[in-house]
């Protein structure tokens, strides 16, 4: 057992393939502890999103006074969990890799020195369930969790471990909590109210392939993204 929990330990402290400052992004399932530590069997997928936010940028919403930002995810199959990381600033962090998403004013600010306290959340269009969907007004979201801080990932330049780590499971005998196909999206905000600005990396892992998933900062962009992988199958 001993020999086991070390085995899944060293798979856990890995570097990951396209985020060369970040260790290996595990699974809440299969987590295994020993003396303190904690071992994830890593996700067998994971996307990458590599965003920026420049100073004074609108949000999408402002709820309770903090101003949000979105990200729209489409998860084409049903998943047992999903998880989702954001890091601030990415500079030394990490560097897009070819299947990576990448915003269109990120190559132009990858060396930013601004970052923000992330605080994420994630959540589920109940209407959205086919591709057609994606471009429709949703007027029912569903929220399956939220994270602040996490000791898992770097600190931010100011010494403080303020970047964020949420894993959800399905729930599946609640249909409103069950990690069905359809369109998520990651909501994110400072954990104090003020100003969202800099580089970010928004990671989202599954236990299991889930080819076809995707993520965008806007459901039009989304829609012509899972339009374009449908495409090439």
């Amino acid at each position: 057992m001993l020999n086991r929990f070390i085995a899944v330990a060293g798979a856990a402290l890995m570097v990951s393939g396209c985020a060369g400052g970040l260790p290996t992004f595990g699974a809440d399932i299969g987590k295994t502890s020993a003396a303190g530590m904690d071992a994830r069997i890593p996700y067998q997928d994971v996307i990458s999103y590599f965003g920026y936010v420049a100073p004074g940028k609108a949000p999408d919403e402002v709820r309770e006074g903090k101003n949000m930002y979105y990200l729209y995810v489409w998860i084409p199959a049903v998943a047992p969990e999903i998880g989702v990381r954001m890091v601030s600033p990415v500079k030394g962090m990490a560097k897009p890799g070819e299947t990576d998403f990448v915003a269109a004013d990120y190559a132009a600010n990858a060396e930013s020195a601004d970052f923000f306290d992330t605080w994420v959340r994630i959540e589920r269009c109940t209407l959205a369930i086919n591709p057609e969907d994606i471009t429709k007004p949703c007027a029912g979201w569903t929220t399956y969790g939220e994270n602040d801080d996490s000791s898992e990932l770097p600190a931010q330049p100011s010494g403080n471990k303020y970047n964020s780590v949420l894993r959800v499971a399905t729930d599946t005998s609640n249909p409103l909590k069950a990690l069905v196909r359809g369109m998520y999206r990651i909501v994110f905000t400072t954990y104090k109210v003020g100003e969202v600005k800099g580089t970010f990396l928004a990671q989202v892992g599954a236990p299991v392939k889930l080819p076809g998933v995707a993520i965008a900062p806007n459901p039009d962009e989304l829609a012509k993204r899972v339009a374009a992988d449908a495409a090439k199958k």
